[in-house]
C-alpha cells in the first residue's frame, strides 16, 4: 500500500540532515512505533522495512529502543513453560 503524507519543509530538512531518505527515516519510525504499541510484530517489521533476517531486525528494533513491556509475571511464565516442555 502506498501512502502519501504532507510534512513541514523544516521536519523534511531535519529528518534529511539525519538519513539519507526523508521516506525511509518516516517508514522506519511508523514500524517502530507501531511495534512499540503491539500494532505490528517482528515478523512484520522486518517485512515493511526489507530486513534480511530476524536477527537484522532483532538488531534494528535494539537500536531505536523499542522494547515491549516485559513483567515478572511473564518471565515466570516463560521459565514455567521451559520447564513444562522439557519434562515432555
Amino acid at each position: 500500500m502506498d501512502v502519501a503524507i504532507q510534512i513541514p519543509d523544516d521536519v523534511g530538512r531535519a529528518l534529511a540532515a539525519r538519513s539519507a531518505s526523508v521516506s525511509r527515516a518516516v517508514l522506519e519510525a511508523v514500524a517502530i512505533e507501531a511495534y512499540r504499541i503491539g500494532a505490528i510484530t517482528p515478523a512484520q517489521v522486518q517485512e515493511m522495512l526489507g530486513l534480511r533476517s530476524r536477527w537484522e531486525t532483532e538488531a534494528f528494533l535494539r537500536r531505536a529502543e523499542a522494547y515491549h513491556d516485559y513483567t515478572m509475571d511473564d518471565l515466570e511464565r516463560d521459565i514455567a513453560a521451559i520447564r513444562d516442555a522439557a519434562r515432555q
